[in-house]
């Protein structure tokens, strides 16, 4: 379950590993002022609630789109939940931590700290521009 757009960079390694896997999307943008998630696509595959789901989002900075995605799986069904992100800040652990308690983390790295616009620092810049080319 990529979280769009960034998410989808991470899809195809992940049918490599699982080549059944049903992929659903879920469509979350953080607004830049507010730093709060708006939901704007939703496509779920069906028996979601038998499933092993895996949120792919490469990037876990303050956490806000994370758990919103989880909070919107569970209340679609979705029981079993693992959150799979590239890069993560403290911040955001932590508040997925506190919303979802249930739920695994895997990150490749944690970084320090998020500046003043809510950026991992030092980070590697916005995820899907650097997947889609669009910087």
């Amino acid at each position: 379950m990529p979280v769009l757009r960034a998410g989808l960079g991470m899809v195809e390694g992940f049918l490599r590993l699982l080549p059944d896997a049903r992929v659903g999307h879920v469509g979350i943008y953080r607004d830049e002022e507010e730093h709060v998630p708006i939901d704007y696509f939703e496509r779920l595959p069906p028996r979601l609630p038998a499933a092993q789901v895996y949120v792919l989002d490469p990037m876990l900075a303050t956490g806000g789109s994370a758990v919103h995605a989880l909070h919107h799986l569970k209340r679609a069904g979705a029981k079993r939940l693992e959150l799979v992100c590239l890069v993560s800040a403290p911040q955001g652990i932590e508040a997925v931590q506190a919303a979802h308690p249930d739920v695994t983390i895997w990150t490749a790295a944690v970084d320090r700290e998020l500046d003043e616009n809510a950026y991992i620092r030092p980070g590697l810049g916005d995820a899907g521009d650097r997947v889609f080319g669009t910087a």
